[in-house]
């Protein structure tokens, strides 16, 4: 859902996807290539908010800008960041590259520089799950970081292009249904003499198969 607040609309790239069910209000930008996922709340109030290319933001992350007369917390997401599930950002500066992790609360005034950010599992783990190395002469965390969050942010607009909205997905009552004549029930089998009859057949081949090789041996 993208709403206007007062004079003040969101600008969102045309190449980004922003799920159905994310908020986005008020004076925003969300730059090219970016993915904004389901339940992801955006808001501006009384400062603006700017989250750059190819960034990640994931379900219901909440990033915030807020301002009043006498200061102002505008809030800045680089480029190529990943944001991760229930991540609370208020009034923050964050770098290029940067990965925040689930549940992280980062508040007013608060600067990370690029390409920090504890990632589970390593930057090894960024290596083997997106298939990417470090670019040469820059700082591998930041690289490894802004191209993980390139890649994926590609794969989930590639992803999300294919959404379709059920509106008319609902539950029913089932109509009732009228009762079936009744059947007499199928007359048991009886395993057992069908196993044996197998077995019968079985040592009966065998008993073949060897009085065939005892006339191959006489000859």
């Amino acid at each position: 859902m993208i709403y206007s607040s007062a004079t003040k609309k969101p600008q969102i790239h045309s190449s980004a996807y922003v799920a159905p069910s994310a908020t986005v209000s008020g004076d925003i930008e969300v730059g090219a290539g970016c993915a904004i996922l389901h339940g992801a709340i955006l808001v501006s109030e009384g400062a603006p908010l700017k989250v750059g290319a190819d960034t990640v933001v994931m379900e219901h992350a909440v990033i915030k800008a807020s301002g009043g007369s006498a200061i102002q917390f505008p809030c800045t997401i680089g480029e190529r960041c990943i944001v991760g599930p229930h991540a609370y950002i208020v009034g923050a500066t964050i770098g290029n590259g940067c990965f925040i992790a689930s549940g992280a609360q980062i508040r007013n005034g608060t600067r990370i520089a690029n390409g920090t950010g504890e990632v589970p599992g390593g930057d090894e783990f960024l290596r083997n799950v997106f298939n990417i190395e470090a670019d040469p002469g820059t700082a591998p965390a930041e690289s490894l970081r802004a191209k993980a969050a390139e890649t994926y942010a590609k794969f989930l607009r590639k992803t999300h292009a294919q959404d379709a909205r059920l509106d008319d997905h609902r539950t029913t009552k089932a109509a009732p249904q009228r009762s079936a004549p009744s059947m007499p029930p199928p007359p048991a089998t009886d395993v057992g003499g069908v196993v044996d009859a197998m077995m019968l057949e079985l040592q009966e081949m065998e008993h073949r198969r060897q009085e065939s090789l005892k006339k191959q041996k006489g000859k």
